[in-house]
């Protein structure tokens, strides 16, 4: 009766009670009812560019839901979902941060991303679990580089958006919906005007209701929780009623374009006053025409000054969808069974209480990993809630699966997880792959090739197992890391996705870890060649104890082109000499012929397109198969000293495509060029 009298008490009186600890407090309601109702809940992310306000926008959706009582700031590093010491250090978001927080009756699962091109696949994963997102611009650019990035991933899973037209306080502000409708190739769909520019911005007005939303701000301090709603009349300025007007005008005929239901509503009851057509049913028009990707709805705003906010919180659940509203091309095809896939979400239909066995698909058939999730709890950026279960929609984070990566696919029922590797591995064997298989596996996440490599050392070759330990948990939290050991230095490489994110990985070890290491740059991988045809024969003549090594070699080496041998060494034996030899001393020859491809006679490099024609082979009884690879490599030396040779440096291919202007644009619509630089 206690929790239930204090948790009817925090409802009443919710804004009255210190930030977090208001939050909190719902949790102790065991039967919430946000918590089982699967068309109340929202998973999005906020994604845009880079400096385009995603944190700040985070940062006050929490502070008027509730969840916190101050306003954190980038540039005073107190944000909640920049909690990383590089994160505040830089003022950018480097790890996508999960938080959850209620606003009016709707459970909203947030996900702040990352804008820099170096963390992309942050931004990857995240939409692999989400059902919608607001994309955030700044008025003053428009359409960046990184949104264009952002927009294409989330066209790739067909993600819902809703677009958020920020900083509109910023002199040079512009309603930028021309640069979303060229450069995104999308929809926009106007939902606000806003009420003056740069410093005089104050408000919008909701194209829906006709209602003007206006924050008057006192002071600096004014955190913009309190602002005035009141309809258009005519003591408005005339250009902005004419402005509105003309615009809730285009919005009906826009989504009567794109919606048939609207449209017919709209020919039958309304066809005599457009402007008669209530705001719930446009509101309803414009949601079918989000979900359907038809037009992204666009509302404008100023986060950092704490204008506009509230109405793109209002948006989320108006526009965008519930989980059960998404038709993912993924489907757990056994009712019996709970399917999840790892950093993402799966809409099934059971609880998932904690203390439960599930089992990886991603093994192979012969060994079904199992694993046991001891802990489920509630994402709140670096702190956490532990729940006892978890229903369907939701996104959760789980402690003490040890085999899981990102994109695997874990099931409740060891059958099911059998017949899902079973069902993977005959599609490997046939080279194709099947509906069935795809029907039982979750897709995982796409993990883009690194673009940058460094050489990695540590402080001393003591620390030398640390390091490796660090780098294969390093990987397992990040797939974008690459490590690998370059088989002609030894060096070990890292391979990330630029330098910055290289940068955080090599601080991440030294402060998390305490391994102070070092980074180089990699040591070139040069190759030799030979310039001109050359033969050589050589006699090897020794006695070792009691036995007699008597061997002669006669061969020849050229220079072959690149392109018919790929770069690659051969060797050939004549007729005559291939049916003489037995396996044993064949191998023997061949052994010293590789041995010297490996170090070319200038400087000790790999050869490359060279081609060996072995000629004659004498060997004497007893000779040892050492003695003839000894031999052979030393004729090889003098051959490659007469043929004189030449250092080769790295070559790479360059495809430069230009695309034409419009009004420059002939029946050859674009001009490919390719060329070799060295």
């Amino acid at each position: 009766c206690c929790r239930c009298r204090l948790s009817c008490h925090v409802k009443r009186h919710y804004s009255l009670l210190p930030g977090k600890f208001s939050y909190w407090i719902h949790w102790l309601g065991e039967d919430f009812p946000i918590n089982s109702c699967v068309y109340r809940i929202r998973n999005i992310g906020i994604m845009a560019h880079i400096d385009a306000g995603k944190t700040t926008t985070t940062e006050r959706m929490l502070y008027y839901a509730g969840y916190t009582r101050a306003l954190g700031d980038v540039d005073d590093g107190d944000t909640v979902t920049d909690f990383m010491a590089q994160e505040r250090e830089r003022g950018i978001t480097i790890q996508s941060a999960a938080v959850t927080f209620d606003w009016k009756s709707h459970r909203i699962n947030l996900i702040d991303t990352p804008g820099h091109v170096d963390f992309t696949l942050e931004v990857e994963r995240a939409l692999r679990v989400l059902d919608g997102a607001v994309a955030v611009f700044d008025a003053s650019a428009g359409v960046e580089a990184q949104t264009l990035t952002v927009w294409r991933q989330a066209e790739k899973h067909h993600i819902p958006c809703v677009c958020f037209l920020n900083k509109m306080d910023k002199p040079a502000a512009n309603f930028c919906i021309e640069s979303i409708r060229q450069k995104l190739k999308a929809n926009p769909v106007l939902l606000q005007i806003p009420v003056g520019s740069g410093k005089n911005f104050t408000g919008v007005v909701d194209l829906l209701t006709s209602q003007k939303l206006m924050w008057k701000m006192k002071s600096m301090r004014d955190d913009g929780r309190v602002f005035e709603v009141k309809a258009l009349d005519r003591s408005d300025d005339p250009d902005l009623l004419q402005v509105v007007s003309d615009a809730r005008t285009a919005l009906i005929e826009q989504v009567a374009d794109l919606d048939d239901e609207f449209a017919e509503l709209l020919l039958t009851d309304f066809s005599e006053n457009f402007d008669a057509i209530p705001s719930n049913k446009l509101q309803e028009a414009v949601r079918r025409v989000t979900l359907a990707r038809k037009g992204v709805p666009v509302l404008c705003g100023s986060s950092l000054r704490n204008k506009g906010v509230q109405p793109l919180l209002d948006a989320i659940p108006a526009y965008l969808p519930a989980p059960n509203e998404r038709h993912h091309d993924v489907v757990f095809s056994t009712t019996s069974s709970a399917a999840l896939c790892s950093c993402s979400v799966t809409h099934f239909h059971r609880r998932t209480p904690s203390q439960s066995h599930y089992y990886n698909t991603a093994c192979p058939i012969l060994y079904i990993c199992s694993e046991r999730m001891s802990r489920l709890l509630v994402p709140f950026a670096d702190q956490h809630v532990e729940i006892p279960s978890m229903t369907a929609g939701n996104i959760a984070l789980t402690v003490g699966l040890k085999q899981t990566v990102t994109g695997d696919t874990i099931v409740s029922s060891k059958a099911s997880a059998a017949a899902a590797a079973r069902r993977a591995q005959n599609d490997s064997e046939a080279g194709k792959r099947s509906r069935e298989c795809a029907s039982v596996i979750l897709s995982g996440v796409e993990v883009p090739d690194p673009v940058f490599f460094c050489t990695i050392e540590p402080p001393s070759m003591s620390k030398q197992a640390d390091l490796e330990s660090v780098l294969n948990c390093l990987q397992r939290e990040d797939p974008s890391l690459k490590v690998r050991v370059d088989p002609d230095s030894g060096q070990t490489i890292l391979c990330g996705m630029g330098e910055l994110h290289i940068e955080i990985i090599h601080d991440r070890i030294r402060r998390e870890h305490g391994i102070e290491t070092h980074l180089g740059p990699l040591q070139v991988a040069y190759r030799e060649t030979i310039l001109h045809e050359a033969s050589a024969s050589d006699t090897l003549d020794r006695t070792v104890g009691e036995r007699r090594h008597v061997v002669t070699v006669e061969l020849a080496v050229r220079p072959v082109d690149v392109a018919s041998v790929g770069g690659s060494c051969e060797l050939a034996f004549t007729e005559e000499l291939e049916g003489q030899l037995s396996a044993e001393m064949k191998e023997a020859v061949e052994n010293g012929v590789h041995s010297s491809f490996l170090q070319g006679p200038l400087l000790g490099y790999p050869l490359q397109s060279v081609s060996t024609l072995m000629q004659r082979v004498t060997i004497e009884p007893g000779t040892s198969p050492a003695m003839v690879s000894a031999c052979v490599s030393r004729c090889m030396l003098k051959a490659l000293r007469l043929a004189g040779g030449q250092v080769l440096e790295p070559v790479m291919l360059l495809e430069v495509t230009t695309w034409l202007k419009d009004e420059e644009r002939s029946e050859t619509s674009r001009a490919v060029m390719t060329t070799r630089c060295s």
